[in-house]
């Protein structure tokens, strides 16, 4: 790390998001500090699953098309990544199977089909295909269709983070416990950062939400990942499988592994019944942060000067990361304000 005299950002948080915008910054010759006293990827950001999923091709509006674009720039981020610390955070565009239940939703599978055409900027598409055709790997279908879309991504959390971290000691950043604030400071606190700004203003700011997930051995690492019966399925370059998760807004010990979990990984080896032998390798759980507009939140601290938020990933933390890294080393290094208004801090005041 640099002398703290010459810092010109000070990010505060070593999640996703906060590692993300301390690389973007970096690389655009910023001299970067990143404080977080549990180390990388300790909190909600160390999980095992990473799905990077798009929303459905209809209804377009600002929040669909920042998700878009931040999966269309994930391939090059992420080699980039790769390529500075020499840690592959396991990323590869390998799309995505959903069953189609029932006549209906068929129907409109088929319609947005077309919509994603457009919408996706031919980049991507957005196919209604033959269960059989995925052979085993194929969620059973009622209709005997699934939807495969070619935007959905997967990564691992954990070696993502990783990558990252290599990345940024590669452009002399490292990762510590304690600092001072230095330069423009950015908040990228996760659930304990939603709970003190709440705190700070006297209203409900975000919350933060339960999350467990667990971890196969199971080798599919060239299938698509699957969404079925409100589960994800993301096979990973390592031969092991990421499933889950579960969304719990009461807990008391966030760390604890429980029943619901458990219901997870039986839920799955009914939906996936290749799964039924694979053995469960590791569980995790934390809490992790949702603003109050269910969106990302980026932009200026209220009543703090120099200071900005970056936070709210929630489930779509990874996904989106590479752009909200862009969109707030545009704002803080060079004063231009890219955030679309549905994730301006004022939404959640």
């Amino acid at each position: 790390m640099k002398g703290l005299a010459m810092v010109d950002v000070t990010v505060r948080g070593a999640g996703v998001f906060g590692l993300s915008i301390a690389f973007a910054c970096a690389t655009r010759g910023a001299s970067v500090c990143v404080v977080d006293p549990n180390g990388a990827g300790s909190g909600s950001s160390g999980g095992l699953v990473g799905a990077l999923a798009p929303h459905v091709p209809e209804n377009w509006n600002a929040k669909k098309a920042f998700q878009f674009e931040a999966l269309m720039m994930a391939e090059g981020f992420w080699r980039d990544v790769s390529e500075k610390g020499g840690v592959s955070p396991g990323y590869a565009r390998t799309g995505r199977l959903q069953p189609i239940a029932d006549a209906t939703a068929l129907a409109l599978a088929h319609k947005r089909s077309e919509t994603a055409t457009d919408l996706w900027q031919g980049k991507a598409e957005w196919h209604v295909r033959p269960a059989k055709a995925f052979g085993d790997w194929s969620p059973p279908s009622a209709t005997g269709y699934v939807i495969h879309d070619t935007l959905s991504a997967r990564m691992h959390p954990r070696q993502a983070c990783a990558a990252l971290v290599a990345a940024l000691k590669s452009l002399n950043v490292d990762v510590v416990a304690q600092a001072p604030d230095r330069g423009a400071v950015i908040h990228a606190t996760g659930a304990a950062g939603l709970a003190t700004i709440s705190l700070e203003l006297g209203k409900a700011f975000g919350a933060g939400i339960k999350g467990q997930s667990a971890l196969m051995q199971y080798d599919a690492r060239d299938a698509p990942q699957v969404f079925a019966e409100t589960l994800h399925f993301v096979p990973h370059a390592d031969g092991t499988l990421g499933i889950g998760s579960t969304t719990e807004r009461a807990f008391d010990d966030p760390q604890a592994t429980d029943h619901l979990l458990d219901d997870v990984i039986e839920r799955a080896r009914m939906v996936m019944p290749v799964l039924r032998d694979a053995k469960v390798i590791a569980r995790w759980a934390a809490v992790r942060p949702r603003a109050k507009s269910r969106a990302p939140v980026l932009g200026p601290y209220p009543g703090r000067p120099g200071h900005f938020i970056a936070n709210g990933g929630f489930k779509i933390g990874f996904g989106v990361a590479p752009k909200v890294a862009q969109a707030m080393a545009d704002l803080v290094l060079a004063g231009q304000d890219t955030i679309p208004d549905a994730f301006r801090v004022e939404t959640c005041l």
